[in-house]
């Protein structure tokens, strides 16, 4: 870590619904970050095809079918659409995060709110599956687990990511500043829904809350990046489930100050030129899993051993299922 850098927050809509779309829309807005010289580019939350809007809205037939089109949807990962973005993440020659809705490819019935996370040689680097989908969420997306809380070690920085309320989580965002995360992507689906009893201002200043705390805790720079939706940006026969939601994405610096800010509901790629000094720094006043730290007191254990519903026995020609 020597060289300035780059980090870019790509604050825009999907095409709602339209993984294919999405997908082409995603791979030009990597290049226009690549031409702006971004080291790391970031997505909003569930990007492909774009954030489960239609789980706040009340039981109805508009609903179950927006549901079934989500699952429809959903990327499998690997899969064509994954390597069409790697391709897009080579020719840049920038390193990508972006938020997707991943399908369970054993029983094609369940998704993720998935961080696919992409090197710019091209290839996936890992993904980070959502561990506790908030609220009326659940109703979409299953739970992750513990064994890709990860920290990749790239040129310019060490990145983590987290999606949107597992930075209320705390033990997360632990688990990565113990691995030295340096640069942290944070991504939103762009503002809770209106459907939360609190006033937009106010649901984003949760947000941009939580992202500087994980900035100021972990010493590191946070993008923290939302996509945007409207009911004119879903497909006609769902806009009665939809909401309006703009983001106002941000590049924090590690000691947890605002150093650049996107226009609310504007599409946009902000950029900040990223100081691996000004890392260092925050980091000898507060390494929260070194010197700030107290491992005689406290310990955090991840259990990341990948479980299932169904164990084969071997020799008695039957399966056990297990509820875990």
């Amino acid at each position: 870590m020597s060289e300035h850098f780059i980090l870019a927050a790509i604050q825009a809509a999907p095409i709602y619904l339209d993984r294919q779309a999405s997908v082409e829309k995603a791979i030009c807005l990597i290049a226009e970050a690549g031409r702006k010289g971004a080291s790391l580019a970031a997505f909003g939350e569930t990007w492909i095809p774009g954030y489960a809007f239609f789980a706040f809205a009340e039981s109805s037939a508009a609903r179950w079918d927006a549901a079934q089109l989500y699952l429809d949807q959903a990327m499998t990962i690997p899969g064509p659409e994954a390597d069409a973005l790697c391709d897009a993440a080579k020719s840049a020659d920038v390193d990508v995060v972006i938020g997707v809705v991943e399908l369970e490819s054993r029983t094609r019935g369940t998704v993720y709110c998935t961080n696919l996370v992409i090197g710019r040689e091209g290839r996936i680097l890992g993904c980070h599956r959502k561990l506790k989908p908030t609220m009326e969420e659940r109703i979409a997306w299953g739970e992750g687990r513990g064994d890709d809380l990860t920290v990749w070690e790239r040129s310019y920085a060490r990145i983590s990511t987290l999606a949107c309320w597992e930075h209320q989580m705390v033990l997360p965002g632990y688990a990565l500043m113990a691995q030295g995360t340096q640069v942290h992507v944070a991504n939103w689906p762009g503002g809770e829904p209106a459907t939360v009893p609190a006033s937009p201002e106010a649901l984003w200043s949760r947000q941009e809350l939580l992202s500087r705390a994980f900035a100021s805790q972990g010493a590191c720079y946070v993008i923290s990046v939302g996509g945007i939706i409207t009911p004119d940006l879903v497909p006609e026969q769902f806009r009665s489930l939809a909401y309006s939601s703009g983001a106002g994405s941000l590049i924090i610096d590690p000691r947890g100050e605002i150093v650049a800010r996107a226009p609310r509901g504007e599409e946009t790629i902000l950029t900040f030129e990223a100081d691996p000094s000004v890392i260092r720094a925050a980091k000898t006043a507060c390494d929260s899993a070194g010197h700030y730290s107290r491992p005689d007191i406290f310990e955090l254990r991840v259990h990341g051993v990948p479980v299932t519903s169904l164990v084969p026995v071997r020799g008695e020609g039957r399966c056990n299922t297990k509820d875990r």
